[in-house]
């Protein structure tokens, strides 16, 4: 594990005394109560203890007065935030200044002092914790009620015949599942952390080798191998974790839209026709309201929710007949939530079968014709969208039977 000391220990000649640094770096880890050693490598921990190691990186330095944290529970468990949670308390009373930037509510109620609001780009207002209620700063930030987004979507559309059948599909992951999926429908996936959902999914697509089981997309046994056996037969993922898995980071927007397209855009000797993939980024530009500079902007300089436009558009731009949305809205701030709900009712109104994977609740019920429930990699129970609550969720999240509080 390699530590940064603005005054790192070293003789005259320059060379770093390894014993030294490794003493004031346990001297560091012990402070802040971790079980970590100065000898491992970070690459071999999990994403808290990497950002723990970042934040003793920054604690280090001499002279620190300010820390600034963006969005670093994005991927963390309820444990792991808590672990954070204590080191931000610690270093707050050691005078230490905090700037937390954050999407989610309850964050910003439990640890900060004040809030500053912005809306796209603009500073609003800073408000005190506590004093303003939640539901008045996110009218500040999205310029209405957060619970008139649901109301204002467009849901005007035909839910048609049954577009995809899974029957009994298990994987490493997940144990014989089932279920239908309708043309224009918003099928909700729900359950805790571990359910499986995301993991059905992948069996689904191809990620992860079916054991047993068959899928049928309009009526015909298909077999996906790999993602892009599943992309030709018309089914496409938006994965969870986007940094990992659904941007090229080192890429430009443009390139990151086009990506899933080389086949189209490329002539018989594999040549990729840069007329054709400056047309295909213009449209997703333009079609999915991607605020950037230029369509050869990296997308790693871009924010979240216009990452995430950029992932969508490149699977879009496939004419796919499923679009699976896992955690679509993850790390994404209220305004552009908002944008993401209306896009994924256009989807449903073209015809399309939305699968919705969402740990909000809210946000589930709010978008969902139905809602399917999966507790220990199993689908336990389904709920219509019109009848569903919170609490029906959770009871078969949680044990497997509707109980309503």
């Amino acid at each position: 594990m390699t530590y940064h000391f603005r005054h790192m220990p070293a003789n005259k000649f320059g060379i770093i005394d390894t014993g030294k640094a490794n003493e004031m770096a346990a001297k560091i880890i012990e402070d802040f109560g971790l079980p970590i050693h100065p000898a491992m490598k970070v690459k071999d921990l999990s994403i808290v203890y990497q950002q723990m190691v970042e934040i003793m990186k920054a604690y280090s330095r001499e002279n620190l007065k300010v820390i600034c944290f963006d969005a670093p529970t994005a991927s963390l468990s309820d444990s792991e935030i808590e672990m954070l949670f204590k080191i931000i308390v610690k270093l707050k009373a050691e005078g230490k200044i905090i700037i937390y930037v954050s999407h989610r509510m309850d964050e910003i109620q439990r640890i900060t002092d004040k809030v500053a609001i912005f809306k796209d780009g603009h500073y609003v207002d800073t408000v005190k914790t506590g004093v303003v209620p939640e539901d008045e700063m996110i009218r500040m930030m999205v310029g209405r009620d957060l619970g008139d987004i649901y109301k204002d979507l467009d849901r005007d559309k035909e839910i048609g015949d049954v577009l995809l059948e899974v029957k009994n599909v298990s994987s490493d992951y997940v144990k014989e599942n089932s279920f239908v999926l309708h043309k224009g429908e918003v099928l909700g996936f729900s359950g805790l952390v571990g359910a499986g959902r995301t993991e059905l999914m992948r069996a689904i697509i191809g990620a992860d080798a079916m054991r047993t089981g068959e899928v049928f997309l309009e009526g015909k046994s298909i077999l996906n191998r790999s993602p892009h056996e599943a992309m030709e037969h018309g089914i496409v993922l938006v994965p969870e974790d986007r940094k990992m898995q659904g941007i090229l980071a080192n890429l430009s927007v443009s390139d990151n839209i086009n990506i899933s397209l080389l086949d189209q855009n490329s002539d018989k000797l594999g040549f990729v026709s840069r007329e054709k993939e400056a047309k295909a980024a213009e449209e997703g530009i333009r079609n999915f309201k991607i605020k950037t500079p230029s369509p050869d902007k990296k997308i790693v300089e871009l924010s979240g929710g216009n990452q995430q436009k950029c992932i969508v558009a490149r699977w879009i731009s496939t004419n796919p007949k499923v679009l699976i949305l896992d955690e679509p809205t993850k790390g994404i701030d209220v305004g552009a939530k908002s944008e993401f709900y209306q896009m994924i009712c256009q989807f449903a109104k073209q015809g399309l079968g939305v699968i919705l994977i969402s740990s909000e609740l809210p946000e589930v019920i709010g978008l969902s014709d139905r809602i399917i429930v999966m507790k220990s990699l199993k689908i336990v129970g389904e709920v219509d969208g019109a009848e569903a609550t919170e609490s029906k969720l959770l009871s078969l999240g949680m044990i497997g039977e509707v109980r309503e509080a």
